[in-house]
């Protein structure tokens, strides 16, 4: 069982695929929505909305990246990556920032996480017998 609160709002431990996945759709869906619906006061409302959809984003992915074995603050460069390409890639810096987000997709979307126990803490899918 996912605890909401902890998955966007700490970035310590590690977090399942499944828990990343549904946690970066939300993400993704509250952000494009407001894309969308907040066009028009984007320059005032933005303030607001955007730093705390940031920090959830920052906590969900670095406790997968934790998950993976690696450091959280490759989360910078994922976020880097997605606010750079959020509009249609329009120079030859954006199809190389495309490439970390695919890297992003594959390395926390697709592959497992690290077996048993590692620097982060225990694995989250199962617990290991000492």
């Amino acid at each position: 069982m996912t605890d909401w609160g902890a998955l966007f709002l700490t970035a310590s431990g590690r977090l399942g695929r499944t828990p990343f996945l549904i946690g970066a759709a939300i993400l993704l869906f509250l952000g494009g929505v407001y894309e969308t619906l907040g066009a028009t006061i984007h320059w005032l409302t933005g303030w607001f909305v955007y730093p705390p959809l940031f920090y959830g984003a920052t906590c969900v992915l670095s406790k997968r990246l934790h998950d993976r074995g690696k450091s959280g603050w490759w989360a910078a460069a994922v976020l880097f990556a997605l606010v750079a390409v959020w509009q249609p890639p329009m120079n030859p810096a954006d199809v190389l920032l495309s490439l970390v987000l695919v890297w992003a997709v594959v390395e926390l979307g697709v592959l497992g996480g690290e077996q048993g126990t590692n620097r982060y803490g225990a694995n989250p899918l199962r617990a290991v017998a000492a």
